[in-house]
């Protein structure tokens, strides 16, 4: 990859499509240590946190952290994941970012860093970060370093109505990829739609193909494919055309093309209101179905993508990831104090009782009681791979292009094989 600053053209440019002014920018991060006269000091957290009932609970978090610390001061700053992916890459190229931020890690957190905005937090959080999940800290150590701590781990996998699977004559979900697409099927033939996406926000397509390519040509082949700069594999192809297989069925609600993830039409929102017995998602899902939706109770499922018939990948590989947070270079001590107060056991207990979110403190797994979340917590253990989310492994613009190149192809304006050249055009462009 080349530079990895972004240039200032393509900063205006990334400013101007997340709708930022020079003048918000200029009030991130930078070198301000946000103190104020009466010695108070004020760090500026950003999070993705926009649905209920995540929202309220990580403001009342922030609200007992001040209490706690009465000199410090938390501004909140919470934005929809397309939104915040937008203005972070902005943030990104003017060389400033908050305080504390949301990050997937991978390779979006590798080109902030490698751009000298992250802070090193291996020394400033030993003392108590090793005591969290191992599999957890994974996508935010580069080089054997720390530079972001986990809040959340998981998966993707396939939020599912068991009514409606049984209305349609299912009897249980489906382990083969052949199996899936006659369920499918089955659902349309009872008048019931089969799957909900959001097919104005790429990134929720992307899940489709990256699971198929790890069914088809293994858990590894993602990896490699970046690291020689070619998705042209046999197997990465086949995972198109396996795609293709599922959009030619018709599986999506009415006017999927244009629907949000969370809005109250959009992909969430269909199924929690039981207008489409399937989506593809991670273990968030039934929090936000309830908060776009109505929710579906003890009628919600969960299971795994089902492996494709004669492929090198197995069901026990899993996609997905967690969130963290990391600090900007140079963030104050009452940053780090802020990390360690939500990497808490009293903090985790509170996420998952309240929240969902599978822990990554050990001690606070023994607050989960739904079902569904054990179900996730049961595959992640029983992982034998895993891959992180692609538009995060990946360099910026080539996630992107991965998001868009596979959205084209759900629209029907890419085959198979032109999805993978494109990628592979990106991937060479960011050697």
């Amino acid at each position: 990859m080349g530079d990895p600053a972004l240039s200032r053209r393509g900063f205006l440019a990334a400013s101007a499509a997340a709708g930022l002014s020079m003048t918000a920018l200029s009030g991130c991060g930078g070198d301000s240590d946000g103190g104020s006269s009466d010695g108070t000091t004020t760090i500026e957290w950003w999070n993705i946190s926009t649905t209920q009932p995540t929202k309220d609970v990580w403001a009342a978090l922030a609200k007992k952290f001040e209490a706690q610390n009465p000199k410090v001061k938390v501004k909140i700053v919470q934005l929809e994941n397309d939104a915040y992916k937008s203005k972070m890459t902005a943030l990104t190229a003017s060389g400033k970012l908050p305080d504390i931020f949301h990050t997937w890690g991978g390779g979006v957190l590798k080109q902030q860093v490698d751009a000298g905005l992250v802070e090193d937090l291996t020394d400033r959080t030993k003392d108590w970060a090793e005591g969290l999940v191992p599999v957890s800290k994974q996508p935010y150590l580069l080089d054997e370093k720390v530079f972001g701590i986990p809040f959340d781990i998981g998966m993707i996998g396939f939020w599912y109505n068991k009514a409606l699977f049984k209305k349609a004559g299912i009897s249980a979900p489906p382990t083969t990829w052949g199996a899936f697409l006659e369920a499918v099927g089955k659902l349309k033939s009872a008048g019931i739609t089969p799957l909900a996406l959001a097919g104005k926000e790429s990134w929720t397509g992307m899940y489709y193909w990256a699971y198929l390519a790890m069914r088809t040509a293994g858990v590894g082949a993602l990896q490699k494919a970046n690291e020689d700069k070619d998705f042209t594999a046999p197997g990465l192809v086949q995972a198109g055309e396996h795609l293709k297989e599922l959009v030619d069925l018709e599986p999506f609600q009415k006017g999927f093309l244009g629907a949000s993830y969370s809005g109250p039409t959009g992909q969430s929102a269909t199924v929690g209101n039981g207008k489409a017995a399937m989506e593809l998602m991670g273990q968030w899902a039934p929090v936000v179905q309830a908060d776009a939706g109505k929710g579906l109770g003890d009628d919600l499922g969960f299971f795994a993508f089902p492996e494709v018939e004669g492929g090198q990948g197995t069901i026990t590989e899993v996609f997905g990831g967690g969130g963290g947070h990391a600090l900007r270079s140079g963030a104050p001590q009452e940053a780090v104090d802020f990390l360690k107060f939500f990497a808490s056991e009293a903090t985790d207990l509170e996420l998952v009782k309240k929240t969902g979110v599978l822990p990554v403190v050990p001690a606070a797994a023994s607050a989960i009681t739904d079902p569904n979340i054990e179900a996730v917590q049961k595959e992640l253990t029983a992982a034998t791979g895993f891959q992180l989310y692609l538009d995060q492994a990946y360099a910026p613009a080539l996630g992107q292009e991965v998001n868009d190149s596979v959205a084209a192809l759900i629209a029907g304006s890419k085959s198979p094989e032109q999805v993978t050249e494109s990628i592979t055009d990106v991937a060479k462009e960011e050697q």
